[in-house]
């Protein structure tokens, strides 16, 4: 079901953004087995906006969503994954392009990593330990955005 939020925005400069209302994607993060705190990624299609990289579960927001909402619901479409099994901790705007369209984070948890179910968008979802995140082809936004995002995890948990 396509919603009324699915469309590319253009900025004076060219740059295209998918999302009229913006877009927002889940940081969902669990305890692995050997200890380390793991995030969900997804490998996204070839044929999707920067295709072949690594990024969160995402996209537009539609008009009556706030970003919270678009990243749950985004992550059910994408990952299977439902929002009575996270908690939401934060909700951080991780690019603003210069026309005013926002990328919005939304970090989460789960006490264990949750069973995925890939949709069309995805090539794969994986559980990856946030030590290693950086050491996959990025999403160029999402690897821009992953350092800020690092700082906002140490200040929610100290130990990380």
């Amino acid at each position: 079901m396509r919603g009324d939020g699915d469309g590319w925005v253009i900025d004076p400069d060219g740059s295209r953004y998918w999302g009229v209302h913006g877009a927002a994607g889940l940081l969902l993060r669990a305890p692995l087995a050997d200890g380390a705190t793991g995030v969900l990624l997804q490998h996204r299609a070839a044929w999707s906006h920067q295709g072949g990289t690594w990024a969160l579960p995402g996209g537009a927001r539609d008009s009556h969503e706030g970003a919270i909402d678009t990243a749950i619901r985004e992550a059910e479409e994408e990952a299977g994954i439902s929002g009575d099994e996270l908690r939401v901790l934060a909700a951080v705007v991780t690019h603003e392009a210069p026309g005013g369209w926002t990328y919005t984070t939304v970090i989460a948890e789960t006490d264990e990593p949750v069973q995925t179910v890939a949709n069309f968008e995805s090539t794969e979802l994986r559980w990856v330990s946030e030590q290693h995140v950086d050491q996959l082809p990025l999403h160029p936004a999402f690897g821009l955005a992953w350092p800020t995002l690092r700082e906002r995890i140490a200040a929610l948990d100290p130990q990380a």
